[in-house]
């Protein structure tokens, strides 16, 4: 099977992060505005430091009883998260995001310096079309289709 690599060709290395002293209530708007799940928490180096999700959030502030306005970031964020790299495998991240009940994984290079996100939608994905690919090409070599 593949590499983080290979989804992050196809998907792009496009991430939002934000800041941890930046606010919830503007963490929200950024996932609203950009239409995705969680955010990466960033330093003003790019490291990864935690991440922000719809669940830290419900978990949190709401049911908590805290005002999004006033709680920053980096009080609700998960933070230090498992990470991935470039070369990390497909079967990893899975293993990683089933056993450990999380759905993104940054993806970092060796300072720890943030170079995209995957999620457990991106993962499927990759291993649905993958599967694909096998069983066409299975399709044709028992068809006597193959060169």
């Amino acid at each position: 099977m593949g590499t983080v690599r290979n989804i992050l060709e196809a998907k792009g290395h496009a991430v939002y992060a934000i800041r941890p002293d930046n606010t919830v209530y503007e963490g929200i708007q950024m996932l609203v505005d950009r239409n995705v799940g969680a955010l990466t928490v960033v330093d003003e180096n790019d490291h990864c430091l935690g991440i922000f999700s719809e669940r830290d959030y419900a978990r949190r502030v709401i049911l908590k009883g805290r005002a999004s306005k006033d709680t920053l970031i980096s009080e609700i964020m998960t933070a230090d998260p498992y990470t991935v790299t470039v070369e990390s495998s497909i079967e990893d991240c899975m293993v990683k995001m089933t056993d450990k009940h999380i759905r993104h994984l940054p993806v970092v290079n060796d300072q720890n310096q943030l170079i995209g996100i995957i999620s457990i939608g991106d993962v499927v994905k990759y291993i649905i079309n993958d599967q694909k690919h096998i069983i066409s090409n299975l399709e044709l070599y028992i068809n006597g289709s193959h060169g």
